[in-house]
């Protein structure tokens, strides 16, 4: 990546995501955010020039900006395996490293979401840029870092805006969150009933709360599984017997009983629709075998998932997604491509710069020679301004030094000569 930056320093990325590691080590390499400054802050004092963490579920990586790579590869390792309270030799084989445009590279498709465990997931560029936002407040972002993350992040809203890549839901409990917006809308304004305690019933309740669905209640035949759901959930509790009333007034019911047995049949649903007076009831069955009478799906009002249902409408997704990824693919490489001929570039400013500056001092020169005769004085102007390229040039074609010669001419002809 030789000049990339005019500092000549090197871009670096160290971590350990889905791909490459164990959950156990991502747990204790895992950083809760007030300890990610402290965390910055030791590598800052170690020697590492710029440097920001980003810790995830599915990630826990650092990307760095230093003129010796060498060492700081050295340090950051050590540094996780400090964290994960084990030898740099024990993680390093499940940690990647990445540097120059490869490194660059991978921190835009982290950023847009197109590295992630499931493609296009938007919460991932949120992540990030609380990542970047720490490390500023650490001190630990120079300008190199701050212009890599600027311009990932457009990046980031091109794929977002231009794509569909992270539109479609992927996972059954973000497909019946999908499902209950479309039928009803704003979900602040619904009321929730839970009936069981299986895991997916609890995390797809999960999804509609942190979605916006606040009156949600669950009941359990055993009321000590219903309290611990709602502790857990920060939700209402109730009895398992007073099902039917409560059916009457939720707008969207999650069953997860995982019996044998029935816990909603078609009338209770009909008997409930009348109450409401035809408002529509969705019903998401996460139970195995199913705890929902598949008669409901003749009652009209009533919006009938089951498991396999939902899984249907997320593989919908997931398919959708990866078509996406391609067309977010094509834009990432072609930002890269102009951010990084951009950075080379910048490389050409200080001879440019200087260029300009002896123009300008040969100019104001002739100016006080001929203040009243523009023919004097742009002629003495282009005599002046030509005299030493032009002693180069033949001096060139003397000593018959061709590749030298063959190269000069070429960058004349295309510096001056070149008709637009």
């Amino acid at each position: 990546m030789a000049g990339l930056f005019s500092s000549d320093a090197k871009v670096l990325v160290i971590g350990a995501n889905h791909r490459s590691s164990s959950l156990a080590l991502r747990d204790r390499l895992f950083l809760d955010e007030p300890e990610v400054i402290p965390f910055l802050d030791k590598l800052k004092d170690d020697g590492v020039e710029q440097c920001l963490v980003v810790s995830t579920c599915d990630r826990v990586e650092v990307h760095c900006v230093d003129h010796n790579p060498a060492r700081a590869h050295e340090l950051i390792v050590a540094r996780l395996a400090e964290r994960a309270e084990l030898d740099s030799h024990t993680i390093a084989s499940q940690l990647y490293v990445h540097e120059g445009e490869e490194a660059v590279r991978h921190i835009f498709r982290v950023a847009a979401s197109l590295d992630s465990l499931m493609v296009g997931e938007p919460q991932v560029v949120a992540q990030v840029k609380d990542a970047h936002r720490l490390a500023v407040e650490a001190g630990s972002v120079g300008s190199e870092l701050e212009r890599i993350f600027q311009a990932a992040y457009g990046t980031a809203k091109r794929v977002r805006t231009e794509t569909a890549v992270g539109e479609r839901p992927v996972s059954i409990a973000s497909v019946a969150v999908q499902i209950a917006k479309e039928l009803h809308g704003d979900l602040s304004r619904c009321r929730g009933l839970l009936i069981g305690a299986g895991d997916m019933g609890e995390l797809t309740a999960q999804n509609l709360i942190e979605s916006g669905l606040n009156d949600f209640t669950c009941i359990h035949s055993f009321a000590g599984r219903a309290q611990r759901i709602a502790r857990h959930l920060s939700c209402h509790f109730d009895d398992f017997d007073n099902r039917n009333r409560l059916a009457c007034e939720a707008d969207i019911i999650v069953t997860s009983m995982n019996k044998r047995t029935r816990v909603v049949s078609a009338d209770m649903v009909s008997k409930a629709l009348q109450v409401r007076k035809n408002k529509p009831i969705f019903l998401i069955d996460t139970g195995i075998p199913g705890d929902v009478d598949p008669a409901v799906n003749d009652v009209d009002g009533a919006f009938l998932y089951d498991l396999h249902d939902l899984e249907r409408v997320a593989m919908e997704g997931r398919a959708s997604r990866e078509a996406e990824a391609r067309a977010a693919s094509s834009i990432l490489d072609k930002d890269l491509h102009d951010f990084f001929r951009g950075k080379e570039e910048r490389t050409a400013v200080p001879l440019v710069s200087s260029l300009r500056d002896r123009f300008e001092t040969e100019r104001q020169a002739v100016l006080v020679l001929h203040p009243n005769d523009a023919d004097k004085a742009t002629r003495l102007l282009i005599n002046r301004l030509l005299h030493t390229p032009s002693e180069e040039l033949r001096g060139l074609a003397a000593v018959k030094k061709k590749k030298e010669w063959e190269a000069a001419s070429d960058l004349v002809e295309r510096l001056f000569l070149k008709k637009d």
